[in-house]
Order: C-alpha cells, then sequence, then structure tokens
C-alpha cells in the first residue's frame, strides 16, 4: 500500500514558491522555443514555414483578449481549421477563460446542425461563411414579401437605428422577427468575430441586428502568431479592423511609388509595418524571404496599406506586394480585382493574372460547388458531374452575369473588357485545351 503524506494548504503553497523558483529558468526557456510551425501558401503554391514560439502566441492572445471577456459558463464551436493561425489562437483564448469548446461533425454542409444542437454563445468565422448566411436570409425575406416583408424591414431599421445611437432596441422585434433567425445559430450566440478577408459593411450591420450586437472584425497574419489589430467594444463604426493590439506596435511607412505618405490629407497613409513579441521568428530555413519582411529594427513589413482613422482606428486601403505591370505600362493590384469577384455568390476563389508581355488580364475562377448545385436544381438543369454543369451555357451564362453585376457595383469594365479581347481570350482557352491534351497520359 502506498505511502500518503498529509500537506496542509499553507505547506503546499511554501513548497509550490519553491518548485517555482526551481523551474523558472526552465520555463523562460520553454516561454523561447518554437511551437509546431504554420505551414502558410504563399503565391503559386509555395509553401512557408512560419516559426512562431509559444511566447509568441501567449503574447498574441493576451493581448487580444485585454478588451473581451469571457466565462466559464461560454460555449465555443471549434470548426475553422486548426492549421490556421486564427483558429489556433481562439483555442488558447478559451482555454485559459475556461471556456467549453464543441468541435464540429467534420462536415460544412452541416455546421448549422451543430450549432443547434450545441447552441454555443461565441463564434468565430471568416465572410465567406457569413456572407452565406447573410444571402440566405435576405433572399428568404424577399421571396416572403408582403407583410412578412415589411414587418422585417421595420424592425431591421428600428435595431439599425438603435445601434447608431448606442441604444438598445425594443424587445418586440426580437420576438417577432430575430429570434427566428437567431434560432440558425442555435440562438445563444452573443459574441462574434470575423477575420482571414474583409467583411463588407452591409454584412457586419446585418449579423448585429439579427444576432448578437457584439460583432467584431480583426486583421492580422500568420507571421504576427494572429491579431495586429481588433475592433474595439461599443465601436458601432464600420469599415475599419480596429485599434492596436496592445501586444504590438505598429507604424505605416511612406510607400513614395504608390504616392501614400504620413503627409497624406486627411489621414495619413503608408504600408503597415509591426513590431513587438507577437512577431515571428522568421521563415523556416529560409532567410532571404525573413529578411524580405523583416528589418534591422525589428519591423515586420506586411505588405499592407493602410491609414489611419480618428480614434486609431486602423483601415485597409490597398496592397503592396502582386503589383505589376501591363504592356501599355499600367500598373495592376490583382488582390483588388480579386476581392471584387469573391462577392460573386457563385465564386469561391479567383486567381487574376497578368505581366508586361500582354496589356490585358486573365482569371481563373473556382465556383462554389454547394451554390452552384443549388442553382442548378432550382433551373432543372440535369447533370452527371460538376464539370458538364460548368461546362453549360447555362452555368457559364449565370456565373459570368453575375460577375458582371458584382464588377459594375465596383466600376469594373467587364462587358467592354470581354469585347474587346475576345479574341485574346479565346486564344487563352485553345491553349489551356491544347496543354491539357499534351499532358495527359495515353491510355
Amino acid at each position: 500500500m502506498a505511502d500518503y503524506v498529509l500537506v496542509s494548504r499553507s505547506g503546499l503553497l511554501i513548497r509550490g514558491k519553491v518548485i517555482f523558483r526551481d523551474i523558472a529558468h526552465q520555463n523562460l526557456k520553454m516561454w523561447q522555443l518554437s511551437a509546431i510551425p504554420v505551414v502558410q501558401l504563399g503565391h503559386l503554391r509555395y509553401y512557408k514555414g512560419v516559426v512562431l514560439t509559444h511566447g509568441n502566441l501567449i503574447a498574441n492572445a493576451a493581448g487580444s483578449s485585454m478588451s473581451v471577456k469571457f466565462y466559464p459558463s461560454d460555449v465555443y464551436i471549434s470548426y475553422l481549421p486548426l492549421a490556421h493561425i486564427y483558429e489556433r489562437v481562439n483555442q488558447i483564448m478559451v482555454t485559459y477563460f475556461g471556456v467549453a469548446v464543441g468541435f464540429y461533425q467534420g462536415d460544412n454542409l452541416k455546421l448549422m446542425e451543430d450549432m443547434e444542437a450545441l447552441r454555443p454563445t461565441l463564434f468565430s468565422s471568416v465572410p465567406r461563411l457569413y456572407n452565406r448566411i447573410y444571402d440566405g436570409v435576405m433572399n428568404a425575406v424577399k421571396t416572403s414579401g408582403g407583410l412578412r416583408e415589411r414587418i422585417f424591414n421595420a424592425g431591421y431599421n428600428a435595431k439599425m437605428q438603435a445601434i447608431a445611437n448606442g441604444k438598445s432596441s425594443s424587445p418586440i422585434w426580437d420576438r417577432l422577427v430575430f429570434n427566428k433567425i437567431r434560432e440558425k445559430l442555435g440562438g445563444r450566440v452573443r459574441f462574434m468575430t470575423s477575420g482571414a478577408s474583409p467583411l463588407s459593411a452591409d454584412v457586419m450591420d446585418f449579423l448585429r441586428v439579427c444576432f448578437v450586437g457584439l460583432v467584431l472584425e480583426g486583421y492580422g497574419m500568420t507571421e504576427t502568431s494572429c491579431v495586429i489589430s481588433g475592433m474595439d467594444v461599443g465601436d458601432n463604426l464600420t469599415g475599419h479592423v480596429g485599434s492596436p493590439n496592445p501586444a504590438c506596435e505598429i507604424k505605416l511607412e511612406d510607400v513614395p511609388e504608390m504616392n501614400y505618405t504620413s503627409d497624406d490629407q486627411p489621414y495619413p497613409r503608408g504600408e503597415i509595418c509591426v513590431r513587438g513579441p507577437i512577431v515571428f521568428q522568421g521563415y523556416y530555413k529560409d532567410e532571404v524571404q525573413t529578411k524580405e519582411v523583416m528589418d534591422e529594427d525589428g519591423w515586420l513589413h506586411t505588405g499592407d496599406i493602410g491609414l489611419w482613422l480618428p480614434g486609431g482606428r486602423l483601415k485597409i486601403i490597398d496592397r503592396k506586394k502582386n503589383i505589376f505591370k501591363l504592356a501599355q505600362g499600367e500598373y495592376i493590384a490583382p488582390e483588388k480585382i480579386e476581392n471584387v469577384y469573391a462577392k460573386c455568390k457563385f465564386v469561391s476563389q479567383c486567381f487574376v493574372y497578368g505581366d508586361s508581355f500582354n496589356s490585358y488580364l486573365v482569371a481563373v475562377v473556382s465556383v462554389d460547388q454547394d451554390v452552384l448545385k443549388a442553382w442548378a436544381t432550382s433551373e432543372g438543369i440535369k447533370y452527371e458531374g460538376l464539370a458538364q454543369l460548368c461546362s453549360d451555357p447555362r452555368t457559364r451564362a449565370a456565373v459570368l452575369a453575375d460577375m458582371d453585376d458584382v464588377g459594375k457595383q465596383a466600376q469594373i469594365k467587364r462587358p467592354q473588357a470581354k469585347a474587346y479581347f475576345a479574341k485574346a481570350i479565346a486564344d487563352m482557352y485553345a491553349e489551356l485545351v491544347n496543354s491539357d491534351s499534351l499532358h495527359q497520359k495515353p491510355k
């Protein structure tokens, strides 16, 4: 039978202090140890290992959670990939606060079912999912028409006005309209975050009205262990990514070749640079790329262009990297165009390319399979596989029409460009077909 020693609470505390002194130095070394390197997908499928220490991750989680409060009674649903830094830091934060975590089944199509079962209070996601929820609800409202649509619009406008004035709206609108919508996420969500890409102001307002009042958007990257800046609690303005994470410094550096300087009016503009304990150690076994983004003073150059709004709010307005010049001398920022077309309901991803040998752009578009298949069913289109559906002239016409609409709203002259470069586009498709035939293995 094992021997047991009875220790008083005071004695236990004394022993703990002695042990702490002995291992304090070891803990410091642990703080500086590298955590699992995060693999980041770079341009043209070039993979980079981002080396982050335990200290990097803890510093980011500590800084980004200073302005929010989580409780052991909260429930968080985890569905974002743990390979991405966004979800990793979320897991660190909720674990620190003792939040219960539920993991989804692994099927994105069943995420809503999982949320109805788990009934989380905290939810972190990306604009792509929020856009789907927005489109689904708004389309259902338009389809309902009549009295239901008028009641929804009246309640929506009333809550929007109350949020803008920093007041609480009448609870009658929640009982009549929004509680039913809120049930789609389990009915208890009180805190939502959005990251990874920009969230439109319309969708942000929609989430605040229909689900919770506390919806925060942030900005970050793998190299900074996640959050660089985030919206403050109580800030009802949209179109920005908030104030700096307390665990880092942010400065805007002049980019004269793009006419962005600190002297710009009405707001200073420049490349966003970050320094502090959240900044990574470097790219795994790649000193060349590390030196390209890190300067001698420890500033990480993000490649994003920002400006300072009143109140210390940061706004992302452009991208420094991935700019190329066409044959006619025109500079193009492809990510701007990609972000525009990413708002199309049929588009999952869009890759835009150009070079100095040609005077036009080309693009490869990947469709959102779920949306496209649902559309095909509603149109009564029969198909055997996705390839056949994408080749259907009706499908191409519908996708192009949606892209045209979004492009017009963003003042992209797609129809004119299509007509002008019709032959070039046809040649490009012909080259792709020939390339595929050359690479096909003989049977």
